[in-house]
């Protein structure tokens, strides 16, 4: 839910952070990436140039007004929403103003992981608590099909930029996977991926597939049977799917096995 202040919005409940209050640090739609499976829709302003799109300080003073209103349980503070957040040069200041007055709550960054080719946004993040970048491909060409990145962005971008990232980042890295049938999933990539995951170490690896209505209608849902597969491919990294298709099926067989065992004593 957002507030009337369009920066803030939540706290909703993240499946993966728990109570979340989000800050919005780029005028919609502002990205470096035009992923198919964005459910937020289309990007407007395709770029990699890393400017305050929002300015530092407006975003500290919406924050503090806001925290001051006795606000409902938070867990941690996420910089998301709309766009690529590190495009915001002025992340960091954000970041450090978060963690010097408000030290009760964690601080979180989502991120499409292109601007951490650049060292002074590696170091602007390095204070947060936990950073949950995507990583889709390992492949050029699975890349340009999936991210649609601005103009001159590669793969390596992302690659190398959280590479030199994960050598000094001491929190907890929860990297995403989102797989699409066809395209990110055969097994050279996966195999790729996976060297690549053992390089870089993360807190978990998590397998992602598309649970509402993306860019493009093309994409469809992974199947659950696959994810499953690349799980176990991926191992022994730590891997969760966090699909909500994923939960759904499991709830959906624990309670055809329940029905099941009812039967039998009866």
């Amino acid at each position: 839910m957002r507030n009337d202040n369009s920066i803030i919005f939540g706290p909703v409940q993240s499946r993966r952070l728990g109570s979340s209050l989000g800050l919005d640090l780029v005028t919609a739609k502002t990205c470096s990436l035009d992923c198919v499976y964005c459910e937020c829709g289309k990007t407007t302003n395709l770029t990699n140039e890393r400017r305050e799109y929002i300015f530092a300080e407006k975003v500290i003073a919406d924050l503090d007004a806001f925290l001051q209103n006795e606000p409902p349980h938070i867990d941690v503070i996420t910089l998301g929403g709309s766009g690529e957040p590190l495009l915001n040069s002025g992340a960091g200041k954000i970041i450090s103003h978060i963690k010097k007055t408000y030290p009760q709550f964690k601080v979180a960054v989502l991120t499409n992981s292109v601007s951490l080719i650049e060292k002074e946004a590696r170091e602007e993040i390095l204070p947060a608590d936990f950073v949950l970048p995507s990583v889709d491909a390992f492949f050029e060409e699975s890349f340009q099909k999936i991210n649609r990145p601005a103009k001159n962005v590669t793969v390596n971008f992302v690659l190398d930029g959280l590479r030199e990232f994960s050598k000094i980042y001491k929190g907890t890295l929860w990297v995403e996977y989102f797989v699409i049938s066809g395209i990110n999933d055969g097994e050279k990539e996966v195999l790729s991926l996976k060297k690549y995951f053992e390089e870089i170490k993360p807190t978990k690896v998590q397998l992602n597939s598309l649970d509402r209505p993306g860019t493009c209608e093309w994409v469809k849902a992974t199947q659950i049977e696959r994810l499953q597969e690349i799980k176990n491919i991926l191992q022994p990294l730590s891997v969760e799917i966090i699909s909500r298709n994923y939960d759904a099926k499991r709830r959906e067989s624990r309670e055809l096995a329940n029905k099941f065992i009812s039967r039998q004593e009866k």
